[in-house]
């Protein structure tokens, strides 16, 4: 664990500077949202562009099972670089609501082997791992929907999303919205699956923020859109 990178940094090394960036304020804010842990991210943002890309680095900070590590490893490492089974591993042992979303975003989504996590993710009984899976559903649906049946996918978030666990029933909200807010064919129906289901209509939403209850949500971007 201790062994030098091709930088010459060790992850004995790069513990130690996390170790000292750790602030007890932002831990308990952190904890309140299921992570635990308490670096600021734009200070370990600017160790990560020190560092600079370093994939095996990346790996032996993964493999600390430290969530400060770990979201320095996806800062620093090459996505395309994980095979299928690497992600599928790292994502089911990703339990943290900021290392789980971090990982989709930053890295499964660059990957070549999206597709298949998202169909293999989308299935899976866990509603974490499920989340994930419509994580990258809402990609294509905003960049690549060919091929999608999304008459399909709004029978299942009509069917499953009010009675889902938190984190997949945001997941598949955010699905719901973006194909109200990208496919007008199916904006009305979108709409009408959240205000019957009314899922997040009141979540806290700060000034100046939008909401993420759908109706509302995809309401501001179209109007955003056609401004």
């Amino acid at each position: 664990m201790a062994g030098t990178t091709q930088t010459g940094t060790t992850v004995d090394e790069v513990m130690a500077e996390l170790a000292a960036l750790e602030d007890p304020r932002f831990r308990a804010v952190n904890e309140q949202h299921g992570d635990d842990h308490g670096v600021n991210l734009g200070a370990l943002r600017a160790l990560a562009k020190r560092l600079k890309t370093q994939q095996d680095l990346a790996c032996a900070l993964w493999e600390t099972g430290d969530s400060a590590a770990r979201l320095l490893a996806l800062l620093i490492c090459r996505p395309k670089a994980f095979d299928r089974d690497q992600l599928d591993v790292m994502l089911r042992g990703a339990r943290r609501p900021k290392v789980h979303d971090w990982l989709v975003n930053y890295v499964v989504k660059k990957s070549p082997h999206a597709e298949e996590l998202r169909l293999l993710w989308s299935a899976d009984p866990d509603p974490v791992v499920a989340s994930a899976g419509w994580a990258l559903t809402s990609e294509r649906v905003r960049k690549r929907p060919e091929g999608l049946d999304l008459a399909g996918l709004l029978d299942v978030v009509e069917a499953e999303m009010a009675g889902a666990p938190d984190r997949l029933q945001w997941a598949m909200n955010e699905c719901l919205a973006h194909i109200g807010i990208e496919h007008p064919a199916y904006r009305a129906r979108a709409v009408g699956i959240g205000e019957r289901l009314r899922v997040l209509e009141d979540y806290p939403t700060s000034p100046g923020c939008t909401s993420p209850f759908a109706p509302t949500w995809i309401a501001e971007m179209v109007r955003r859109q056609e401004a």
